[in-house]
């Protein structure tokens, strides 16, 4: 079925084209009578407003963009970037605005397409995500004029807004739980060291740790990938000292050590606790069912559109905290063997 156009519902109403633009757009020039007509037949029709022309007519391009430096096979296995995408959708609905959004292996293909949708006039503005210290993103989109809100912080975002959450209080809580369960020697397996969120998480895992007294507190820092979080593992287990129990940056990473574990016959949480970071279904339907810490990643996305929404509309919102993140006990912890 072609799309409905302004001559169709013209034509059904018996009125010129001009008198359908003005009832549509809600300028004078038709009555009350003719403008209700019009805007029931234009329902009827299934008649929706043309982007382009939207576009071509106020300068917007009623979307947002958000670029994620990751390969597009491991950003499709990462269930809290589809849940993030989930929460900015929610607060999309209703408005005009849709996300447009792309996966990118290296910062200059990022760099060069927040560029180009610039340049082409393709979004309003952009989220950035996985922010690093001395991002030279920031920078570059303010340069642009490309209004930008910022998913993380809320340090070292250089003025844009952000929505946060507190990893620095979450990591504190999931090392005090499981030194009341005597472990000792924890290793955190941790995400890129250039990202923000993992040096906030690190600080706080050292810092506690030394309040609590561990003996062994390392981090390995990985690529969120599971199987050089497998490889880890094995490496891990596999020492004259191994570890208690294991910190994951993500949960892709601890189910990946959970079977590393299962295959060399150390059994959780028995001989290994396993936590992993950011709880989601995978977590609580593998067996055991993995201690995870719970953040509201959907409300996470939810913020941060409704940040950017205001920024594109000329308003200078404050930075937003999401709702704190609680850590989730369940089976694959338990008190420390030795």
């Amino acid at each position: 079925m072609r799309r409905p156009t302004i001559v169709d519902i013209a034509k059904a109403a018996g009125v010129s084209k001009g008198a359908v633009s003005y009832a549509l757009n809600g300028r004078p020039g038709v009555s009350d009578a003719t403008r209700r007509r019009i805007l029931d037949i234009a329902e009827q029709l299934g008649w929706a407003p043309s982007s382009a022309a939207r576009s071509l007519s106020d300068g917007r391009a009623w979307a947002i963009g958000m670029v994620v430096d990751r390969p597009a096979k491991t950003l499709a296995a990462e269930p809290f970037f589809m849940q993030l995408i989930g929460g900015i959708q929610l607060e999309l609905d209703g408005s005009p605005f849709s996300l447009l959004m792309r996966s990118a292996e290296d910062r200059d293909v990022e760099t060069a397409t927040y560029q180009r949708w610039h340049a082409e006039r393709r979004v309003d503005g952009v989220l950035l995500v996985d922010l690093r210290r001395d991002d030279p993103r920031l920078p570059f989109v303010k340069e642009l004029g490309l209004p930008a809100v910022v998913v993380g912080g809320p340090e070292h975002t250089q003025g844009l807004p952000c929505a946060w959450t507190d990893d620095a209080e979450a990591m504190g809580e999931v090392i005090r739980y499981l030194a009341d369960l005597g472990h000792r020697r924890i290793v955190r397996v941790a995400g890129p060291a250039e990202f923000v969120h993992t040096e906030v998480r690190s600080q706080a895992f050292a810092k506690v740790a030394r309040e609590v007294g561990l003996t062994r507190a390392e981090i390995v820092h990985a690529d969120y990938v599971e199987s050089r979080a497998a490889d880890i593992t094995r490496e891990l287990l596999s020492a004259e000292n191994p570890p208690s129990a294991l910190v994951f940056d993500n949960d892709l990473m601890a189910v990946a050590a959970l079977g590393a574990a299962q295959e060399m016959g150390v059994p959780v949480p028995e001989r290994l606790s396993i936590v992993a970071w950011d709880d989601s279904r995978i977590c609580q339907v593998i067996r055991p069912a993995l201690t995870a810490v719970g953040r509201e990643v959907t409300q996470h996305g939810r913020i941060a559109a409704s940040l950017l929404m205001e920024v594109i509309e000329g308003r200078t919102p404050r930075s937003r905290q999401t709702p704190p993140s609680r850590l989730i006990p369940r089976a694959s912890t338990g008190p420390a063997a030795f």
